[in-house]
């Protein structure tokens, strides 16, 4: 198929050539990040801890202007220009100072020595690289959620938060809620308020897919990096409905509604099961895909996972949207800014000294700077926020495939299917790989 004023193929190779030769260093050296921050000697750094904000158009700009957030930042960088100027406007409009900003290579702000952490808010196919790297570089890191593109993907980054001794948050923000409805909701199920839990319902809203109409792929806008942007992910010639906000609907950048939301509503669904340090043992689907073929992932879909326990999770776009927990006496379903049970009383009464107490955050940042003081694990730790991602990227797997897989939460792996295990990673595109991280 020809594609109107597309990128040749040479000028995309010979562009991406010479960002490598002028920063690919990094890429095979980690060791070259010779800053000595406070973080990286082992410090606890002071109340002003300093961060650098990696992708700072719609997320990454909602959480740079939070009251807790603004006045921690020095440093903004995209691979969009004028993602990096409007947020440097909005900064300086809200704190009075100048931020740094760097467009395209995130790895130079990662060599900056006044950087204490970096909050990354990149798409999907992008968390894992820089947060590694930071990793290396001795930053602490929040990761926007879903943490990862691909399950191999989160077990090298569980493994260099902890061979680095980095404090690493999943941005999971529902944990720390304001209103605190979804720590009371998991509080009450694991307390035995509506007993014994048989199954979860997970409702997802559809693709919400744009209104405009198709467009030819064409050349990229001279403000975007495009190569960078594409990054480890496969070359495809640029399209506008590709592209921020739409990367979302694309296997080769993200998993779709079941990422976006299913990393918020499936982690609540474990948080309130006690998995978070497990997840189901079986996995089926069913899908729907757009006819017209505008975007990739399922218009609708149907997932059941059965756990070990033989309580069923059912998620899809055939539910309430939120978590709903069934029980043999009634259900308890929560949303933003929803909480509510059909047994009576069961949302009344206090907690009893003996009833389960979870970890009580209200501000999912300033929760991460209080573990980045104390050394402690933030309340969703890189290794939560991999087992949440883990059960929205198994659900796509068999979204894609149309097969039942089992999985071992044990091990972490498929059962007896090796075409399946094929799934639980991708290979990165040259010369972008994951670091080796050394074990512990």
């Amino acid at each position: 198929m020809k594609h109107a004023n597309r990128l040749p193929r040479r000028a995309f190779l010979q562009q991406a050539t010479r960002l490598t030769v002028t920063g690919g260093a990094v890429l095979w050296a980690p060791h070259v990040f010779w800053n000595r921050t406070r973080a990286q000697t082992g410090e606890s750094p002071s109340e002003a801890i300093r961060v650098g904000i990696i992708g700072v158009g719609g997320q990454g700009r909602s959480n740079m202007s939070t009251p807790t957030m603004a006045p921690h930042v020095v440093a903004v960088c995209d691979v969009d220009r004028s993602h990096v100027a409007e947020a440097q406007k909005q900064l300086k409009a809200k704190t009075g100072y100048d931020a740094k900003g760097y467009c395209p290579d995130y790895r130079r702000m990662l060599e900056d020595k006044d950087i204490d952490a970096v909050l990354i808010a990149t798409p999907d196919h992008w968390h894992a690289l820089p947060a590694i790297h930071a990793c290396q570089a001795g930053k602490d890191v929040y990761v926007e959620k879903p943490l990862t593109l691909t399950v191999h993907e989160g077990w090298a980054m569980v493994k260099a938060a902890r061979y680095y001794k980095r404090i690493v948050q999943t941005g999971s923000q529902q944990r720390s809620w304001s209103d605190q409805k979804f720590r009371r909701a998991c509080e009450y199920v694991r307390s035995g308020r509506i007993g014994d839990i048989k199954t979860v319902r997970v409702g997802l809203p559809g693709v919400n897919w744009t209104k405009d109409a198709a467009v030819p792929d064409g050349e990229p806008p001279a403000e975007l990096d495009y190569p960078f942007w594409l990054g480890p992910a496969p070359f495809r010639p640029y399209n506008k409905h590709r592209v921020h906000y739409y990367f979302r609907f694309f296997w080769d950048y993200s998993g779709g509604q079941m990422t976006n939301w299913g990393a918020h509503h499936l982690d609540i669904t474990q948080w309130g099961l006690g998995m978070d340090e497990s997840g189901p043992v079986e996995i089926e689907a069913r899908a729907e895909f757009d006819p017209q073929k505008r975007y990739e992932v399922p218009s609708w879909f149907e997932i059941t996972y059965t756990y070990a326990s033989g309580i069923k999770v059912l998620c899809g776009q055939s539910h309430r949207i939120g978590t709903t927990f069934q029980g043999q006496d009634g259900i308890i379903y929560v949303d933003r800014g929803r909480l509510e049970s059909t047994v009576k009383d069961a949302l009344a009464e206090p907690l009893a000294a003996d009833e389960v107490q979870l970890s009580v955050s209200r501000d999912h940042h300033k929760n991460w700077f209080d573990s980045i003081k104390s050394r402690q694990l933030p309340i969703c730790d890189v290794a939560i926020g991999h087992r949440s991602a883990t059960v929205c990227h198994l659900g796509n797997i068999a979204v894609r495939t149309g097969r039942r897989m089992r999985w071992d939460p044990a091990k972490e792996q498929i059962v007896g299917d090796d075409a399946l295990a094929r799934h639980l990673s991708y290979e990165y595109r040259k010369p972008w790989e994951l670091p080796k991280i050394p074990s512990a």
